[in-house]
């Protein structure tokens, strides 16, 4: 039987709003399905002293906005995409946290709660991306209703949520799914891309070449990565990724750190890699995204 949904605190309360992203069952699920339910065992590791909220078995997949306060509200948004190896969700450390920030310097905060763990006989981020295609075309479609302007709609994604928003800013043309109803007659393509430690970029045992699921071209949104050069992950993932989109003519920016390793979420600690927010922030605000709009 499917369980009860998690239910994450939100931040604001007067501010925030929690949606089903399917009007029925997600594509492709069905029969008997394990309850939601937080995995974090006692044992398991702290980040800044902290423990993690790691939310498994994610198989009615939402979206809850979170909204700035309205005299600092730029109207840009960003689809937050939590990590976890499409396997669990950091709902709080890439989640939850990521949207207080982001309220913190004027951005609508869309937390999405895709689909974990990856499902038998698809490839792993096959349901997680028609959940982030859904959500971003619901952001937009629905973007008068929520105050955001649907041509500053980003997405921002760490670990595997990295890879997804990867996928998804590739994958604008075409939808991995059916379309439902007329949200998915809206564009699924990020206005822009911020990737945190990113997995998956590569092929190691290819040359490290793109994947399949990663076609960069000249229309795959400008981006931003953060990685460490101690990240478990290799951080020659994000340098080819760079060059990809260098090599598509794509505005990127890169941020290469000695030391930190992975999964820190934006917890500050000694590692310098956790100003990280920081230089977001300065590149939001060279681009645009942070200017505020003008007042009707």
């Amino acid at each position: 039987m499917l369980g009860l949904a998690f239910v994450l605190p939100p931040l604001q309360a007067d501010t925030s709003v929690s949606m089903p992203i399917w009007p029925g069952p997600a594509p492709g699920d069905s029969g008997d399905l394990a309850a939601e339910r937080d995995t974090t065992k006692p044992n398991d590791r702290l980040v800044a002293g902290r423990s993690v909220v790691r939310l498994g078995n994610v198989s009615c997949p939402t979206l809850t906005v979170y909204r700035p306060p309205a005299e600092r509200d730029t109207g840009t948004a960003v689809l937050v995409c939590p990590g976890g190896g499409y396997n669990i969700l950091a709902m709080d450390l890439e989640g939850t946290e990521v949207c207080d920030w982001l309220n913190s310097i004027g951005v609508t905060g869309v937390l999405l709660k895709y689909r974990v763990p990856k499902r038998g006989g698809r490839e792993k981020h096959t349901a997680a991306l028609q959940d982030a295609q859904r959500a971003l075309g619901l952001v937009r479609h629905r973007a008068r209703e929520w105050a955001v302007d649907p041509q500053r709609i980003g997405v921002l994604g760490f670990s595997a949520g990295g890879h997804l928003a990867a996928a998804l800013s590739n994958h604008a043309g075409t939808r991995s799914y059916p379309a439902v109803d007329d949200a998915d007659a809206a564009s699924c393509r990020p206005d822009f891309t911020v990737l945190v430690y990113p997995a998956y970029l590569t092929l190691k045992e290819e040359g490290d070449k793109l994947p399949s699921e990663l076609p960069v071209t000249p229309q795959t949104p400008p981006t931003i990565l953060i990685m460490t050069q101690d990240d478990p992950v290799r951080v020659e993932t994000a340098l080819y990724y760079t060059l990809a989109l260098k090599q598509a003519n794509v505005p990127v920016e890169l941020h290469v750190y000695p030391s930190g390793g992975h999964g820190y979420g934006l917890r500050r600690s000694a590692e310098v890699v956790t100003t990280w927010p920081d230089r977001v922030t300065d590149w939001l605000r060279t681009r645009g995204w942070l200017q505020r709009r003008p007042q009707p």
